[in-house]
């Protein structure tokens, strides 16, 4: 059955323009409208797990992303007084996927490649549109936008708002966004300095009761990349006196216990929430992404997880769109990855941030003495790698009905 009018996707972010792909893949009208007057750039995120680039190879840009950036076949736990805890070997994943690695790029590569994917099958991106409100009846949802040349009304078959964690679809839908916000703030300070001499896997967290963080190499400005590394600053400091590069470089030199020069390339601070939302529809208004769900970046799940529900809900909202499906194969994308998201996104995060953080002593020595004892078994160590690749979460969501 042919489609009379688009699905309205409101977010240019990675979520949004994966979901644009794959309806347009399959022959669903798309429009997606985006604030900002270009793609924004957004430096945080970087890390892509193997069925995230399973799932981008089947909308045709992850050979071009992966020319991109930085394959990391094994990454550590480290404490900062022990050195390295564990390695863990993603080549143990050969039989699970065609991708057994991380892989590091910035987030801010992949949009224009969706982007670019998205207006070669044919749709379209508004810039400046920022989303006001919306109605909805029986046969479709009617969106208002702010443009430079004043109010535009558009009709379309849904609404999926892929607008970020301060989401104006999801504030429409009078959604609770339930979770937590953690009270540190997280640092982030790119380097040209290479720190794989000094030990350290192109990804790494590292374990301290006070000065724990996570380390890892970016393709960012081209060879020889550029280091990032995470920590939370002393809470006492404004975000003025954090930003500046003479803390940013004592920061380092303590936290890395090495002596420096630093030459930095950029800070950015930011707070974390572990947040998700109380309901993913309401009728023809959807959300996805981070407009649904959030989480802190230890263990590398944000965009990730974002794309899985991006995925997941293109597939469905396709099949329902071209009348294949009722509507309520909708709830069934919320129920899946609503249910992925909190049994392990959420959980292991803060599992994550837990572990690196342990303050007891006891308790931290038994936490590095599981890892130890994990690591060193073929079994358990597969078994934690295909966890924390998310790999297993996928599958989770699939089987629920």
């Amino acid at each position: 059955m042919s489609v009379t009018h688009p699905v309205l996707i409101v977010g240019a972010g990675p979520a949004g323009l994966a979901l644009a792909c794959i309806l347009a893949q399959a022959d669903v009208p798309a429009l997606v409208f985006e604030a900002e007057e270009k793609l924004p750039r957004d430096l945080r995120a970087g890390t892509i797990h193997p069925p995230t680039l399973e799932m981008l190879d089947t909308i045709g840009v992850a050979r071009d992303f992966l020319a991109m950036g930085i394959v990391v076949p094994r990454w550590q736990i480290r404490g900062r007084a022990e050195g390295v805890i564990v390695e863990w070997d993603l080549s143990l994943l050969e039989d699970a996927t065609p991708y057994p690695f991380r892989f590091h790029c910035e987030q801010f590569k992949l949009t224009p490649l969706l982007k670019t994917r998205f207006e070669a099958l044919g749709g379209t991106v508004e810039f400046a549109h920022r989303f006001l409100d919306a109605t909805q009846d029986g046969s479709g949802v009617t969106a208002r936008f702010e443009t430079p040349g004043g109010i535009e009304t558009v009709r379309g078959a849904y609404l999926v708002g892929a607008d970020g964690a301060r989401s104006a679809v999801r504030h429409l839908m009078g959604v609770a966004f339930e979770g937590f916000t953690w009270p540190e703030r997280f640092l982030v300070v790119g380097i040209r300095q290479d720190l794989a001499p000094h030990g350290y896997t192109l990804n790494a967290y590292v374990a301290d009761p006070v000065d724990w963080g996570a380390i890892f190499k970016m393709p960012h400005g081209g060879p020889p990349g550029l280091w990032r590394v995470l920590f939370p600053p002393d809470p006492a400091l404004s975000d003025d006196e954090v930003l500046g590069h003479d803390f940013a470089a004592r920061g380092l030199k303590h936290f890395l216990n090495l002596p420096g020069p630093w030459d930095i390339e950029h800070t950015n601070i930011y707070r974390v929430h572990q947040r998700v939302a109380a309901e993913f529809r309401q009728g023809r208004i959807v959300i996805v992404g981070d407009a649904a769900h959030v989480n802190n970046p230890l263990g590398a799940f944000g965009l990730n997880g974002a794309l899985h529900a991006a995925f997941n809900l293109g597939e469905k909202l396709a099949k329902v769109a071209r009348g294949e499906a009722d509507e309520s194969l909708l709830d069934k994308y919320m129920r899946q990855r609503r249910a992925a998201n909190v049994a392990f996104v959420q959980a292991q995060s803060i599992r994550n941030k837990q572990v690196l953080e342990e303050k007891d002593p006891a308790v931290r020595q038994r936490n590095l003495d599981e890892m130890r004892a994990i690591a060193a078994d073929p079994v358990r160590h597969r078994e934690y790698v295909v966890r924390s690749s998310m790999i297993w979460s996928v599958r989770h969501a699939a089987s629920i009905e």
